[in-house]
């Protein structure tokens, strides 16, 4: 393979364009985050006009509880993508090499240990949640077939996460639209052709997943570029794990709890019913259109960040940091403002019930604007990570979206308990982040980590 079609699959971050190259990292990113989010969305659209409310607060009901478990792992690999990202920048071809084995090696342990994980705990969760008698049955169905093919997801967004590591966004997305695609038609496939309910989207995801899988894999095995995955040489190097982990374990640990948070919350959204419940799974579905585009910014600033300290330019990354916040910004209350107009509209495609829409509207236009909040957490925080310093987000989070979060409906809910105070809950612990990791990176105090 030549240079010139080296440079068309990865990309250089550390000269050129800021901007230009934050955007060319981020759009693959955005649009790949999309189709990502089409998984359940379809999922919920078809359950919701060809199944009913019911199913569609079921498979609302169960997105905590996924989350809980994948969001572990999907923190993890940030590890493994800062560290791939940092040998990239620094041409260190050989522990490039050695860190992309060790991530694809503890990705296959895992994805073992994920799959008997989510299908032991899932139904103690449900029980957890109170989720409602007409909802049960349908939600333990939905989960227990998801996280029978779990592995499929795991490999895919590590193996993608190498990809991005290196500024290869474009293959991961290309994958993920044909399997976001696939997706669709066979959902409408298995619950309108062959009359299948709750069991046929969540068939329909495990497939889709495995084939994104399978595609990641290929093309790292047939690579020839420093970052391939030989099959011969798979095995866990100790030192180069014990780097993934400093990085990725507090970020997943920081996600699985937050989302273990969200299930309290959940469970407090249960007790108003299941319409209730489906207008809180639509607004879900709905607000992470916004959500996504400051994601995947976030996303390319923690591996901007990676490439100008492995490159030994400080000043360069910091800067990149700034110019991704004011990008995600501008993007989030652009969309911020067309979801809040055209809110009944939106959650209406999900389910026509009046409750339901009703309830998913009030959700959408009470927060939508309020995701602003979540930017610094997602770009400044990623920023962080890139640059080494995982646990001070980590801590951030924990005591925003867990502690703060929890303290907040416990004592909002004795005072007055209806559904608008419970959502509340979810910008509550985005504005305390915010403000507190703001004030860390100020503090320049991150920066005393940087050395890995």
């Amino acid at each position: 393979m030549n240079q010139t079609q080296k440079k068309q699959q990865s990309m250089d971050m550390t000269s050129g364009s800021i901007t230009k190259l934050l955007i060319m990292f981020a759009v693959p990113l955005v649009i790949g985050n999309l189709f990502q989010q089409l998984y359940n969305t379809v999922d919920s659209l078809v359950v919701g006009n060809f199944v009913g409310s019911h199913a569609l607060a079921a498979v609302g009901s169960t997105t905590s509880i996924i989350n809980m478990i994948v969001m572990f792992f999907t923190g993890t690999s940030v590890g493994a993508g800062v560290v791939i990202s940092r040998y990239y920048g620094a041409h260190d071809d050989e522990k490039l090499h050695i860190a992309v084995e060790t991530t694809m090696a503890v990705t296959f342990i895992c994805g073992i240990i994920f799959t008997g994980l989510g299908i032991f705990v899932a139904p103690y969760m449900l029980k957890f949640m109170s989720t409602p008698d007409d909802v049960l049955p349908s939600a333990s169905v939905y989960l227990k077939i998801y996280f029978s093919g779990v592995f499929g997801l795991l490999v895919y967004n590590m193996g993608s996460a190498i990809l991005r590591a290196v500024g290869d966004t474009k293959r991961p997305l290309y994958f993920l639209c044909l399997s976001s695609v696939m997706n669709i038609g066979l959902d409408l496939l298995f619950v309108v052709g062959f009359g299948m309910a709750i069991e046929g989207v969540a068939y329909a995801t495990i497939i889709s997943q495995f084939i994104s899988a399978i595609l990641v894999l290929i093309v790292l095995t047939r690579s020839t570029e420093n970052y391939r995955l030989t099959w011969k040489d798979l095995r866990i190097n100790k030192k180069i794990f014990r780097q993934i982990l400093m990085v990725g374990l507090p970020t997943g640990f920081q996600q699985s709890l937050t989302s273990f948070s969200n299930v309290y919350v959940q469970s407090y959204i249960n007790t108003f019913g299941s319409s209730c419940m489906a207008g809180w799974s639509s607004y879900s579905k709905i607000d992470q259109f916004v959500f996504l585009p400051m994601q995947s910014i976030g996303q390319a600033s923690t591996t901007f960040m990676s490439q100008n300290l492995g490159a030994g330019n400080l000043p360069r990354a910091k800067k990149g940091t700034g110019v991704a916040l004011r990008l995600a910004l501008l993007i989030t209350f652009a969309s911020a403002g067309i979801l809040f107009l055209f809110a009944p509209r939106l959650v209406a495609v999900f389910n026509q019930e009046p409750d339901v829409v009703r309830y998913g509207t009030m959700f959408l236009r009470m927060n939508v604007f309020m995701l602003a909040f979540c930017c610094p957490n997602q770009v400044v925080a990623g920023a962080m990570r890139g640059a080494g310093d995982s646990r001070t987000p980590m801590l951030i989070m924990l005591f925003s979206f867990v502690l703060f979060r929890q303290i907040y409906l416990y004592i909002a809910t004795s005072i007055c308990n209806t559904a608008a105070v419970v959502g509340f809950g979810y910008p509550v612990g985005w504005i305390v982040a915010s403000v507190l990791v703001e004030l860390y990176y100020m503090s320049g105090k991150w920066e005393k980590k940087i050395n890995m």
